[in-house]
């Protein structure tokens, strides 16, 4: 059935293909077979290291992105955490399957006699057990981490001038074009179609995922802080009331770019109505708090900020009324969230800038009066539950803070944020793992700072 040019347009999930011309072409064929509402947008490499280039290229205009490979997203994933979610088109025994049957149609290759990279060793077996063919002068190089694919030209070359292959069967185009420029015969091992949709099918649950989470409900109580208030409610206090009118007109303005609603609450507050999403972009991912510099800047007084999230309206609108309540403890201008899962962030009014030393102004001098900042009770509280003490070097990542804090992922990343602001962690480079897996973005726990505190 066709649809009009505005049909669907707000379930349209966009997925970012990343990879080598010939392949980015033959997904987006595939899913322009497909009956569901994606829009596909192409990113070509020459080199499967570009990989993190052409993802910042296109990520402004993706929901998810889809790797053609695991070593692209592998090298992507060490230049730093991505920007969207990702996954890749997995390597399996179909493309073995039809890349042997096309060699053999072509009399470019003896089956029995051939070098196979990227694929498992039980992928192998499995696939010549179903043809029938012996596995003695088969040779096979998996695929488990970027260092696997450096090795991959230098196996099939030597088997091939040790006459113990026929050809070799690369999944990189990279290995087959220096394959075939050296005089060795190469085939690439393709993804079939049916391995490209599942692909596709697992980027658009991504960016479903994605998208649900970022149309969740936000809510934001802004409020004059005690210090800005007269005192009493005597309506000919012009003065307070003219003060109430800018606090919303500069509200107002703010919301507007966010394409959220503001409505008054009581004399002196008002509810901000927003999706995650666009509170996200105005919080530089909820790390700083929106409002208060502009409002200090343009009325030259004191707000206090609560921010809530929830599955429901209700739910985000009662985390932000707690979240107020925290700012309020704080006796001025300040900014708290309640997160979905009722964890609680104190939130500053800029980012921090870090100073050479590596730590950031408020992580030098904690908040006013010597109060230990928001970044060091966090960092306290991991420490503690590490059993560690002050001065060990201690490395965790976002699924260890999860755990440690019995917080969501999303909180994990945010409370990972706070403290590289503050100078209190440092991102390393991924783990390589010794075995199967993706790398593990680690961030190391600079903890000379609590002693200051202790």
């Amino acid at each position: 059935m066709a649809r009009g040019p505005m049909a669907g347009r707000r379930s349209e999930i966009a997925i970012g293909v990343i990879g080598a011309r010939e392949l980015v072409d033959r997904i987006i064929a595939v899913a322009g077979q497909l009956d569901e509402p994606l829009r596909l947008v192409g990113a070509a490499y020459t080199a499967e290291h570009e990989g993190y280039d052409r993802l910042a290229d296109i990520e402004s205009k993706i929901d998810v992105a889809l790797f053609a490979g695991p070593l692209a997203y592998d090298l992507a994933r060490q230049r730093g955490e991505l920007p969207v979610p990702a996954t890749y088109v997995p390597v399996s025994g179909a493309a073995l399957y039809s890349t042997l049957l096309r060699g053999t149609l072509e009399q470019r290759c003896d089956p029995a006699r051939v070098s196979v990279d990227s694929i498992t060793a039980t992928d192998l077996e499995e696939a010549y057990a179903e043809i029938g063919v012996g596995l003695d002068d088969v040779h096979v190089h998996e695929y488990r981490h970027p260092r696997s694919a450096r090795e991959f030209y230098a196996f099939h070359e030597r088997l091939y001038r040790d006459g113990a292959t026929s050809a070799a069967l690369t999944t990189m185009p990279t290995v087959e074009r220096r394959l075939l420029a050296e005089g060795v015969p190469a085939l690439r091992m393709v993804p079939t179609a049916a391995t490209l949709r599942i692909a596709l099918s697992t980027a658009t649950l991504l960016g479903t995922g994605s998208r649900l989470e970022e149309s969740q409900i936000a809510i934001g109580v802004v409020e004059l802080a005690p210090a800005a208030r007269s005192g009493h409610s005597d309506p000919s206090n012009y003065g307070q009331q003219e003060l109430n009118l800018a606090l919303h007109r500069e509200l107002l303005q703010v919301a507007r770019t966010m394409g959220a609603t503001v409505l008054p609450r009581g004399d002196d507050s008002y509810l901000i109505i927003a999706t995650v999403g666009a509170v996200a972009q105005v919080t530089a991912g909820f790390r700083v708090a929106p409002f208060l510099d502009h409002v200090g800047r343009e009325l030259g007084v004191p707000v206090n900020v609560g921010l809530g999230v929830g599955r429901t309206a209700r739910d985000a609108e009662a985390n932000a009324r707690t979240a107020v309540e925290r700012a309020r403890t704080e006796h001025t201008a300040a900014a708290a969230m309640v997160d979905a899962d009722g964890s609680v962030l104190s939130l500053p009014s800029r980012l921090h800038q870090r100073m050479d030393t590596g730590t950031s102004a408020e992580s030098s001098a904690g908040t006013a009066g010597g109060e230990p900042s928001r970044g060091v009770d966090l960092l306290g509280r991991l420490v503690r539950s590490l059993d560690g003490g002050s001065g060990e070097a201690l490395v965790v990542d976002a699924e260890r803070v999860a755990e440690l804090l019995d917080v969501t992922a999303r909180t994990a990343r945010r409370t990972l944020h706070i403290l590289v602001d503050e100078g209190l962690a440092w991102p390393v480079p991924p783990a390589r793992p010794a075995g199967a897996g993706r790398p593990r973005q680690l961030y190391r726990l600079v903890t000379t700072k609590l002693a200051e505190h202790s």
